[in-house]
């Protein structure tokens, strides 16, 4: 199916939202002359049941899914059939949002995974959750949309690029600002080496709550909470270690997530790896704030290339790229500033390096699951980036610096890192493969 070809199938399915027939759409489909090759590879690969629209379950219904879930309730080519979460209240208002005929609920995840009618799962639970039902889902027959950071232990991301190869699926991990103009603008200037030769690069990732002993609570109806700590360590129940809020909540623990690596960090340094031309590799050395007198965390490359935490130098920048020859600051809001300016409006030429251009995160997952082409943020890419996220949180807890080897993945002669880095499972809750 050539590109011409597949817009002409987008916009004739994009003029209307009520889900057509089989027929109706191989009638749109043989009107462009779409080819009869493409509809084994949309059957074999994502069986879209009775009607021609994908057919998505949410597993995890929080804040963080509520955007994504309405563009896929409302897209043309999406539906939403199914939501799962292990908070029954916010399930039933997730239900109540979503409000579509025949939606069904569940609260654990594998009844999800058992129905053969659905054809890809949005994960948006907190982050120690993340690879075992990537994983399980991919083993399903699903395609997957993962929230970022893709994981929780090192080799966690490792399976889950294991499974994505192994079981022929689409994973979109959601690092979004890869979907956005100035952030795919300020990494097409580095990566031409528009500023020259990259010094140093900021990002400003903020701060949490320090993470905190909480007095034990009484476990409400509500919730099962054995099933939300999963593979984490059992402890006594308190709200806040399970609150699903942008301030602290489950995020400010360790045994969830990253902190704020694995929060901002997810995002900016995924930018940091794209604009480096390095989504296949890695830094390879982590240094924490307060080592030998660091004012600042920092992570380098083996080229020298140094990227800084929460430094003066981003001011309204989310990223700033300081290069030899000039100055690239990048945000969200469609904010960019070059030094020189015009930098900012300078038009690539025939030889430079066009980086993929998706204007929409979630429309480039749903694309691709048809085309079954590479998203622009698969799981090789997400692993890579959550490596640091990783290890920059390892180096800050052991407060000292820590070598990585991004070639074999694996940290550098320190047993005691590595504990960090994969740490053992709840009894009851394998990693699946």
């Amino acid at each position: 199916m050539s590109p011409t070809q597949y817009q002409n199938v987008k916009s004739a399915l994009s003029q209307t939202k009520r889900a057509i027939s089989r027929k109706e759409f191989l009638g749109i489909t043989s009107k462009i002359a779409l080819g009869a090759a493409f509809f084994p590879m949309i059957s074999s690969a994502n069986p879209l049941g009775a009607n021609s629209r994908i057919r998505i379950a949410v597993i995890g219904t929080g804040l963080i899914s509520r955007g994504t879930t309405r563009r896929l309730r409302d897209g043309a080519m999406t539906e939403v059939v199914a939501l799962c979460d292990v908070k029954s209240d916010v399930l039933a208002s997730a239900a109540d949002r979503v409000n579509v005929p025949g939606l069904q609920t569940y609260l654990n995840y594998e009844d999800v995974l058992a129905r053969d009618d659905i054809d890809a799962v949005l994960i948006t639970t907190p982050d120690h959750w993340h690879a075992a039902m990537a994983i399980d889902a991919m083993r399903s027959g699903k395609d997957v949309y993962i929230e970022k950071p893709i994981a929780l232990t090192v080799p966690e991301g490792i399976a889950i690029e294991a499974a994505e190869k192994r079981y022929g699926r689409i994973v979109q991990v959601g690092s979004q600002q890869r979907s956005n103009r100035s952030f795919r603008r300020a990494a097409e200037i580095v990566r031409n080496g528009w500023i020259g030769r990259i010094r140093e690069i900021h990002c400003e990732l903020g701060e949490f709550p320090p993470e905190v002993e909480l007095p034990e609570q009484a476990i409400p109806d509500t919730i099962d909470y054995n099933r939300w700590l999963g593979q984490a360590p059992w402890r006594p129940f308190h709200e806040e270690r399970v609150a699903g809020n942008y301030r602290g909540g489950w995020r400010r623990f360790w045994d969830y997530g990253s902190r704020k690596f694995g929060d901002w960090g997810a995002h900016h340094y995924d930018i940091v790896q794209w604009a480096l031309g390095r989504d296949d590799s890695g830094p390879t050395l982590f240094v924490p704030k307060g080592y030998e007198g660091e004012p600042y965390h920092y992570y380098e490359y083996a080229d020298g290339i140094k990227v800084f935490r929460d430094s003066p130098r981003t001011k309204d920048a989310m990223i700033v790229f300081v290069g030899e020859e000039g100055e690239v600051r990048v945000g969200r809001s469609d904010f960019l500033e070059t030094t020189p300016a015009s930098l900012a409006s300078r038009p690539l030429s025939g030889t430079d390096v066009l980086l993929k251009d998706s204007p929409n995160h979630i429309e480039n997952w749903v694309d691709c699951m048809l085309t079954r082409q590479k998203p622009i943020c698969p799981s090789s890419v997400g692993r890579r980036t959550f490596d640091i996220c990783a290890l920059s949180g390892i180096a800050q807890r052991l407060e000292r610096p820590i070598k990585w080897d991004p070639s074999g993945s694996t940290i550098v002669g320190d047993p005691e890192a590595w504990a960090f880095a994969d740490y053992p499972r709840r009894e009851g809750f394998p990693l699946p493969s």
